[in-house]
């Protein structure tokens, strides 16, 4: 499913738990998280998310000592990760069961095959699951080229009206892979080329706007039936984020950027006006029309996204399969929940999404998980569970 930013086959968006120090998904993460950048002013809020979603917030009585420094190469047990008592162990370990088969490395296939075994031979509890991560894995700390935070952000499958014919509302047609789509130009010249008659739904300019960051989601037609907009290709062009232009130009304030304020005002100004932000991200996104099986659509790994447990990284540094911790707080988007912590698999990617401590969390199907995945953008931590041998 290619993260927000729109990418490859595969969707590049994840899962998480309570909270640490930690965020292309412009849209729901990235007009949501590529779309969030730029310096923002702190925010407050009374919920704390784990990976397995939002809990009431309650201080501690005084302040929590720092996790020892840990060396980037050094590996400890994963009972010392910050925040380790609090994971739904249970919940972690079904996604790992679930997602593990992406692994390719030879200790990491046994260790997965050793899960799936115990997942079909017994019934799992808590501490049993807990013991697995406990005995199977190290965690490694993986760190910037400057030792400073890296970036967490979210994204999610969106849900979209759509029309079967064009009207003044769904003017927007959503188009099939061209012969040359590198060779298709940039968004404002495909856009300007449409023809009609090539259409597969026609949408709301910014619904379609969002869905081509997304790089998928899933359509529900005026007869009730439901089709998944599926990643074709793309016109080989950037992704640029429109948040920060929107702000330096004073069309939202600097920490009014989130996907619902950006949408909101796309859909007040649908016309030129919103056209001219939108063709600020020359880049482009073309789609194949599948039936909706109900599901969570698939990575760039090619299995299903578990929602809130599955994560889009940078290939070039993390490997499909790969178990992480992340520990994520301080976001700084107006409505931000405080915190992310927890385990979630390697599965995904987008072209937002790059360096080592860079994430982009999955957050599930529909209006709730968007409106929550447009607020993410955190300072990140991240381990990686090696496996043992």
């Amino acid at each position: 499913m290619a993260s927000s930013a729109g990418g490859p086959p595969g969707l590049g968006r994840a899962s998480v738990l309570p909270a640490l120090t930690l965020t292309a998904s412009i849209l729901a993460a990235s007009i949501l998280a590529a779309c969030s950048t730029g310096p923002m002013t702190p925010t407050t809020t009374a919920a704390t998310g784990q990976i397995g979603g939002p809990v009431p917030y309650t201080p501690p009585p005084s302040p929590l000592p720092e996790p020892a420094p840990v060396r980037p190469g050094d590996a400890v047990s994963p009972a010392v990760l910050p925040g380790w008592n609090d994971e739904d162990h249970l919940a972690a370990f079904r996604a790992y069961v679930d997602g593990c088969g992406a692994a390719r490395e030879t200790v990491a296939r046994a260790v997965c095959s050793r899960a799936k075994a115990l997942a079909t031979t017994t019934t799992v509890t808590p501490s049993d699951a807990r013991a697995f991560f406990e005995a199977g894995f190290s965690a490694q700390p993986v760190a910037t080229a400057d030792g400073r935070p890296g970036m967490l952000t979210a994204y999610f499958a969106p849900e979209y009206p759509a029309r079967r014919a064009p009207d003044a509302e769904f003017s927007a047609p959503v188009l099939p892979k061209p012969a040359d789509p590198r060779g298709a130009g940039d968004r404002a010249a495909i856009e300007a080329r449409a023809r009609p008659d090539q259409a597969l739904a026609w949408m709301r300019p910014e619904d379609l706007f969002f869905m081509q960051i997304q790089g998928s989601g899933y359509l529900t037609f005026e007869d009730g039936t439901r089709g998944r907009a599926a990643y074709a290709a793309d016109n080989g062009k950037p992704f640029v984020g429109v948040a920060r232009p929107m702000a330096r130009q004073g069309l939202l304030p600097e920490n009014g950027t989130s996907g619902d304020a950006i949408r909101g005002w796309l859909a007040s100004h649908r016309g030129p006006e919103a056209q001219a932000v939108m063709a600020l991200n020359p880049r482009y996104i073309f789609f194949r029309l599948d039936p909706d099986d109900s599901g969570h659509p698939p990575g760039a790994a090619g299995l299903p996204l578990t929602e809130r447990r599955a994560v889009a990284v940078d290939p070039s540094r993390w490997r499909y399969g790969d178990l992480v911790w992340l520990e994520a707080d301080g976001g700084d988007l107006r409505g931000a929940t405080a915190s992310y912590r927890g385990l979630a698999m390697a599965l995904d990617t987008g072209s937002a999404i790059r360096g080592p401590v860079r994430a982009d969390l999955y957050m599930g199907r529909g209006d709730r998980a968007g409106a929550e995945a447009g607020t993410v953008r955190h300072p990140l931590r991240m381990w990686r569970l090696v496996p043992k041998g």
